[in-house]
This record gives C-alpha cells, structure tokens and sequence, in this order.
C-alpha cells in the first residue's frame, strides 16, 4: 500500500516537534544545572568600613550569595550591554551580566571627579572661574552649566553644576583648581581607582567625553557610585531635584530623571556619548535594602534600570547580615 500523499511532509514536522521537545528540555537542565551549581557566599568575621572594602576583599564573583530566581535572569529584559547590581553595605553583587567587560563610561566618571574634589579641597572655597562654557559647546558639543570667565563661584556650587546638571565646564573648573593642571588631576582620579581596587576602571579626563584610555566596568562604577553615597554632602548633592548656585545663571536641574520615575531612588548619575551609549549608576532604598545598579552601553538606562531593580527586589533575599557583612 502507498503511504498517503504528503505523507514525507508530515513525517519532518513531526521530527522537528520531537527535536524541540529535545531542545527544549536540554535547555532546561542546563538552566536548573547552572541555578544549582553558583556559589553561595561566606562572610568576615570584622565588617569592612565601606562598600568598596566589602567588595574588594571578597568579589562577589567569587563569595556571593546564591541568587534562586524565581523570574527569568534580567539580562533577558534590558537593552543595555553590561549591568550589575550591588548591595550596601557589604558590597555583595546581586547580579552581573558581563560586569567586568570594560566599556567607555560617559558622564559618570564625574562620579569619581566628585570624590576626588570632596577628598582634596573644601568645598566652601571660591575660585575665579576661567573656563568658558561657550566654547565647549562649539568644541565638543557638550552639557554645561554655563561658566564664563570672570565669575566668582564656590566649589559647592560648581559640584552642584557637575553632578546635577553634568556640566563638562564644571567638571574641567574642578580639576584644574583642584589638580593644579588636568594631567595631574587625571593622576589624582586614577589614583583614587587603585585605592578602591577597581581593576577594570581607567580615567582619561573628568567629564567622560570619549576617550582613548577612558573605560570602566559595570561592577566598578557600580562600586563607585555606592562610595560617593558614603560622603554625606555629595550624597545630598545627587539626591536634590533642583538647586539655586550663588550666581546671575539659571537654576540647575538634576538631569537624572529616574529620581522622578522610581520610588526610593537616592542618586546616582548618568550620562550619555555617541561612544558610551546611555550609561546610569542608580542607587534606590526599600525595605532596609540598598541596591546600586548600573547600566553600560544602553538604548534604554531608565527602563533597564528599573527592570534591574524591581527583579532584585522580588527575587533576591537580602545579601548582607546586620554587622554589614556579607550573609
């Protein structure tokens, strides 16, 4: 008897059904194999004095706590290249995808501009203002705050224009005042990165304009934006929506729109180049928790960040013990 007709037609659709089954089963087993086998994490006997310590003497890509999802990982969710997630104050990282990829940072290397300013000068000085905001504009089409020669302005108020409004001119005032010239000041901030054990992490100006030699990594910006929370004035700095500079200028804004988007958010920065793409360092409170997240090389840093947090939030138990050790 001849088979029916179309009758090879069906048997390749039911081998491919039988061949997906497969597939996807295999797939399964590698998910629940990979769930199963992440290291869980171990603790100090003495809590570290800060998050990066914490981080630094026990990575969490070595130490961490065991995550068991219970969602899909969130890398799946954002469209940013590289994330991480970590928690105050033991440094634990919650998540990472591809954390320690080294990718341009755009404007939050002025987190490290701020915590080198903050560590080398008070902020309370004023300083004759000699850049000229106008002229960075036309050079490098960049974000100012609107500095002219010839004003006299507090480096208080020049921090405020760095971190809220992300202006290159404030960040090009600060080290030059601070660092005396802008190599040493560059030498001052990658100073500071050695210091904090940022293995990943490379400054070539203090703006984040792109750069040759300028790189950092999702888990070291992440770091860093958790040590700026850690000094009480540039922490308040990064949480303000709007500030008044003793100036004739406008008022500064904080350009930072998730502070208005996501409950709890505290700081940090972001920032944007051609190069960079969307970059964020996001840092948000709830339920005794404190979780920094960082997005690199993103279409989309509000919604990647807050896809981040709230998976964090739902399917991660609190990394760290009360001392501030690590679970």
């Amino acid at each position: 008897m001849r088979p029916p007709e179309h009758w090879h037609l069906r048997r390749r659709r039911s081998n491919r059904r039988w061949w997906a089954l497969g597939a996807g089963a295999a797939l399964l087993f590698v998910i629940i194999f990979f769930v199963m086998t992440r290291g869980s994490g171990g603790g100090e006997d003495d809590p570290p004095t800060s998050v990066v310590a914490a981080a630094t003497q026990c990575p969490a890509f070595e130490c961490g706590p065991s995550l068991g999802p219970e969602e899909p990982p969130p890398d799946v969710l954002i469209s940013g290249r590289s994330a991480a997630i970590i928690e105050a104050p033991c440094g634990a990282l919650v998540y990472g995808q591809r954390e320690h990829e080294r990718l341009p940072p755009a404007s939050l290397a002025k987190i490290m501009t701020a915590i080198v300013a903050v560590e080398h000068d008070d902020l309370s000085r004023v300083v004759d203002v000699n850049v000229n905001s106008a002229l960075l504009v036309v050079s490098t089409d960049s974000t100012v705050m609107g500095l002219e020669p010839g004003l006299r302005m507090s480096l208080r108020d020049l921090m405020h224009g760095l971190l809220l409004v992300s202006g290159n001119d404030a960040a090009a005032e600060i080290a030059m005042e601070v660092g005396g010239t802008l190599p040493g000041f560059i030498d001052l901030m990658n100073a500071k990165a050695d210091e904090l054990g940022l293995q990943n992490t490379h400054f070539a100006n203090p703006h984040g304009l792109d750069e040759p030699g300028l790189y950092t990594s999702a888990y070291d910006i992440a770091l860093l934006g958790l040590a700026l929370l850690e000094y009480p004035e540039l922490a308040s700095i990064v949480a303000k929506r709007q500030y008044t500079a003793d100036w004739n200028g406008p008022e500064l804004w904080n350009g930072n729109g998730l502070l208005n988007l996501y409950p709890g958010v505290v700081g940090v920065k972001i920032g944007f180049t051609e190069g960079a793409k969307q970059t964020i360092v996001a840092a948000a409170d709830r339920d005794g928790r404190r979780l920094t997240v960082s997005v690199l090389s993103s279409n989309s840093r509000y919604s990647d960040a807050i896809a981040l947090l709230d998976w964090a939030w739902f399917n991660t138990e609190p990394a760290c013990d009360g001392a501030g050790g690590l679970r």
